[in-house]
């Protein structure tokens, strides 16, 4: 793991007290472990316990430390940066589910919304804290005409998990701006990997089916476009940020774009699949969520020419890796 997942400059991780929010989420866990296996010390926030999340199943909860709260209480984000001097944060506690968000507008905008606001806040009050990445997401951007979305691509959620995005983003760059604070943003497609136990989503929901010998179902017409990122990519992206933002102080209040840049319709993702786990069996498309943006997908180059960073491994290592995972997970139920 420690070798597939290296970062241009691990030294830099090694002994340094690093603030993990949404450790239990999937990048929240993949990236806890990658800075573990460089060194890092790492303080991760939790709010519930998930059992299955990789951030507990995979040996890392035992080496980390673990503060049990809400992202909403600053007294104790602050008390967590002061007592373990934090220097760099990552804020990726959110909630993510677009269906939750539909139900739940008023919970949604409070994590995603005062929440970011409030580790912000936090982290403008200390001393010690040298660099925040705050994850936001292509969802912020809304529905465009022009694409790929470019980093200039004004933000225009209308939905609301995507309002609740586009917010959590402006706020970000309202600190580096109006406070000088040291932020940058992230904007990823959808991630995938093992460890994704949220069933709804289109991967976990495809790989079980399909492992299970289902017919796995698309609620669109299959012809919705996304960006898909493999989770180990994104890691690499969220360390090559912080580690540049360590030395390149003028970074503050951007954003990148991290993407693949091959845009997949939701059938070509399931072929995708399929040829993964190796079989042919075929998908049961319901023809629905007609409320959806037809079309999503990044241009990541400046994250290339600025950042260094390019994918390593791709959709088809990356669903050959989270078939993998899915076929071990499911059998040891």
């Amino acid at each position: 793991m420690a070798e597939r997942m290296k970062s241009s400059d691990s030294s830099v991780w090694d002994e340094r007290p690093v603030l993990v929010t949404g450790a239990t989420g999937l990048l929240g866990g993949w990236l806890v472990e990658a800075l573990v296996a460089r060194g890092a010390r790492v303080v991760c926030l939790v709010r519930d316990r998930v059992p299955h999340s990789r951030y507990r199943t995979e040996g890392v909860r035992g080496r980390v430390q673990e503060v049990r709260g809400e992202i909403t209480d600053q007294p104790l984000l602050e008390r967590v940066l002061g007592e373990y001097e934090v220097r760099t944060v990552f804020h990726l506690a959110a909630q993510t589910l677009v269906p939750v968000a539909d139900r739940n507008p008023v919970a949604t905008f409070e994590t995603n919304v005062r929440g970011t606001w409030t580790v912000l806040e936090a982290c403008r009050r200390s001393p010690i804290v040298s660099e925040t990445v705050v994850a936001s997401s292509d969802k912020a951007y809304g529905s465009q005409s022009v694409l790929p979305y470019t980093e200039t691509t004004p933000l225009h959620g209308s939905a609301p998990y995507e309002v609740s995005k586009s917010c959590a983003d402006l706020i970000a760059q309202s600190y580096a701006q109006a406070y000088g604070l040291h932020v940058c943003v992230t904007r990823c497609g959808n991630f995938f990997g093992g460890g994704d136990l949220n069933w709804s989503r289109l991967v976990p929901g495809t790989m079980r089916d399909l492992l299970a010998g289902r017919a796995p179902t698309i609620r669109s017409d299959g012809s919705l476009v996304r960006d898909y990122l493999y989770v180990e990519d994104g890691v690499s992206a969220y360390l090559r940020l912080a580690e540049a933002m360590m030395h390149q102080r003028d970074l503050a209040g951007r954003a990148f774009n991290f993407s693949l840049e091959e845009p997949l319709t939701v059938l070509q993702m399931m072929s995708h699949m399929t040829q993964a786990v190796g079989v042919d069996i075929k998908p049961i498309v319901l023809g629905g969520a007609a409320q959806e943006i037809p079309s999503q997908f990044l241009d990541s180059s400046a994250a290339r020419s600025d950042l260094g960073w390019r994918p390593a491994l791709g959709v088809t290592i990356g669903l050959r890796r989270t078939a993998a995972w899915y076929r071990d997970h499911l059998r040891s139920l």
